[in-house]
C-alpha cells in the first residue's frame, strides 16, 4: 500500500494547527508542513487548493481534509487511518455510515 502525500498548511501559534500536527503524530504518519504565514505565494496556494482562508488546511493525496475538526471527526468514524494508509480502505462499510439506518425510518 503506498505511503500517502500529506500537507498540513499552517501558521506558527494555531492551536488548531498544533492539534492537527499532533493527530498526526500519534498516527506516526509523515506530514510536509507549509507555514502559510512565512510565504504568501504558499497562503495564494493554500487558498486556491481549499477554497478556505483559514489555518490548518489539510490534505492527504488531493483529497482535501479541510481544517482540524473535519479531520478529528474522520477520526471518529473510522475514516482516517484508511485514507492516511493505516488500515484497508473498507467502501461498504463507509457507505453504511453515511446513510441513515435508524429505525425511526417507514416501515
Amino acid at each position: 500500500m503506498p505511503t500517502p502525500h500529506i500537507v498540513v498548511y499552517c501558521t506558527a501559534m494555531c492551536p488548531y494547527c498544533v492539534r492537527a500536527k499532533s493527530l498526526l503524530q500519534n498516527k506516526g504518519v509523515e506530514y510536509e508542513e507549509i507555514r502559510v504565514n512565512m510565504d504568501r505565494d504558499k497562503m495564494v496556494e493554500m487558498m486556491q487548493r481549499s477554497n478556505r482562508r483559514t489555518v490548518p488546511q489539510i490534505f492527504i493525496d488531493d483529497f482535501h481534509v479541510g481544517g482540524f475538526d473535519d479531520m478529528a471527526q474522520l477520526d471518529a468514524y473510522g475514516k482516517l487511518d484508511p485514507l492516511l494508509g493505516l488500515a484497508p480502505h473498507n467502501d461498504e462499510a463507509a457507505f453504511a455510515h453515511s446513510i441513515d439506518a435508524s429505525e425511526d425510518g417507514p416501515t
